[in-house]
């Protein structure tokens, strides 16, 4: 696909995985990214790599919503505008069974990956509509099929998928996207074979252990790269939608290789 314009883009949960990915792509096509995590040293060596005319820097958890004020007024006050937002950030905690689980650990969830998020939105949209830019969620498939002990996980990522079809009938000329990842060679998944299979029931331990001693992790540059070229050039039409990164629809935001 051909590359477009250079765009400012507000990228969050850029320090590792997914977020990585898409910072890399962007960056190497020339855009400006403002970044936002909560590990100030990953997001460091990107400013260092790229250069500080290309990336800021924005260290700290979502769950404060002045971050998300903050991360937008950076954009505005450094390049001059905000074309799209990555929302990227989350936690698969508390991985329990619902009886297990007390609403203040729901709550917690729910504020990191969820409230955050639209806090985040929420900011940026005055922004985006002078654009006519681009919000792109990261969700998955816990979004529409369950995992014992993923409630909290799973729901919050519904719940930003049928804010990304709201989004898409209230706010016309904002595309908003949410992108299904796969299953990635993350340090979530590292931590759902380590840290969280004894609250997962045996098949789905067992499945992700297999995914990772069998080669069948996707990397990070696969869907990373698709959220990436979407938050620069993603079709209107697509707004509201809710789509597997490698689905036929998106094979123009695919790598070729």
């Amino acid at each position: 696909m051909a590359e477009s314009k250079e765009m400012v883009i507000i990228l969050t949960g850029a320090s590792r995985g997914i977020g990585l990915a898409a910072a890399h792509y962007l960056l190497g096509q020339s855009h400006k990214l403002v970044l936002v995590s909560r590990t100030a040293s990953s997001l460091t060596q990107l400013r260092d790599q790229y250069g500080a005319d290309n990336v800021e820097v924005v260290a700290g958890d979502l769950s404060d919503f002045n971050i998300s004020t903050k991360a937008v007024e950076v954009a505005n006050e450094r390049f001059g505008r905000v074309d799209g937002l990555i929302v990227n950030h989350g936690s698969l905690d508390p991985v329990k069974k619902i009886a297990d689980s007390s609403p203040e650990e729901w709550s917690k969830a729910f504020d990191t990956n969820v409230f955050s998020a639209i806090a985040l939105i929420q900011a940026a949209l005055p922004s985006l509509r002078k654009t006519q830019g681009r919000i792109i969620l990261t969700s998955s498939g816990a979004a529409v099929g369950a995992y014992q002990g993923w409630g909290a996980y799973g729901a919050g990522k519904a719940v930003l998928n049928h804010f990304a079809l709201t989004l898409a009938v209230e706010e016309p000329d904002v595309t908003t996207i949410s992108i299904r990842p796969g299953v990635v060679d993350t340090e979530m998944q590292r931590e759902i074979r380590e840290l969280h299979n004894k609250a997962m029931s045996e098949k789905d331990a067992a499945k992700f252990a297999g995914l990772k001693t069998d080669g069948g992790l996707l990397k990070p540059e696969q869907p990373g790269h698709v959220i990436a070229k979407l938050a620069v050039d993603g079709d209107k039409h697509l707004s509201g939608k809710f789509m597997s990164w490698n689905d036929e629809a998106l094979g123009k935001f695919q790598d070729s290789a």
